[in-house]
């Protein structure tokens, strides 16, 4: 199978994963970091984040948990469909009025907003395995972020049912620490 129909297979998994949830536990999950990842954070850490799309695991709590515990979160930044992804500081993750819609049509910090390289760098996925290889979106913005960035802790966020045994590499994937889904941490938090 190849990238592209493993991605198709993986997202209808996903989404199907995601309706089947009540809306209410769905409100309850991703609410916090879990006590070991957390141990793991520097104080004065930058904590990098995404806003989600429909059916990627939220980050949304987690950048209101981080941001009154004192960090300073990032969000990707494009500044068009060909730029490099940089970090942009959102002020604002109760009601994001610091957010625009970017080129890919996903929220992000305004142009002017001050450039951040995160410490901490929590991703978004399609698919991982329990050694943490992930397989995104297919546009490889973050593994050239994360090679040429390398953050204290990369963590992705997914549904349980984005697990798989494993996944095709190549030699630019960038594999992450740990991985948090709702009921585990995989990798080394």
């Amino acid at each position: 199978m190849t990238k592209d129909e493993l991605r198709k297979e993986l997202r209808a998994r996903r989404k199907a994963h995601v309706q089947a949830l009540p809306d209410n536990l769905r409100a309850l999950m991703f609410h916090r970091p879990p006590a070991p990842l957390l141990a793991r954070i520097p104080q004065e850490a930058t904590i990098g984040l995404y806003h989600a799309g429909p059916f990627e695991a939220p980050a949304a709590a987690y950048a209101r948990f981080f941001r009154d515990a004192g960090h300073v979160i990032a969000l990707p930044h494009f500044a068009d469909r060909a730029a490099p992804m940089t970090f942009r500081h959102h002020t604002d993750p109760y009601a994001q009025e610091d957010l625009e819609v970017g080129p890919f049509g996903i929220l992000q910090p305004a142009s002017d907003a001050e450039a951040l390289i995160p410490d901490v760098l929590f991703v978004p996925l399609v698919g991982f395995t329990p050694e943490g290889a992930r397989l995104g979106q297919g546009g490889g913005h973050y593994d050239r972020w994360l090679a040429e960035h390398p953050p204290v802790l990369a963590v992705g966020l997914a549904w349980d049912a984005q697990l798989c045994e494993a996944l095709p590499t190549e030699p630019h994937d960038v594999p992450l620490d740990a991985v948090v889904t709702p009921t585990r941490i995989y990798g080394k938090p």
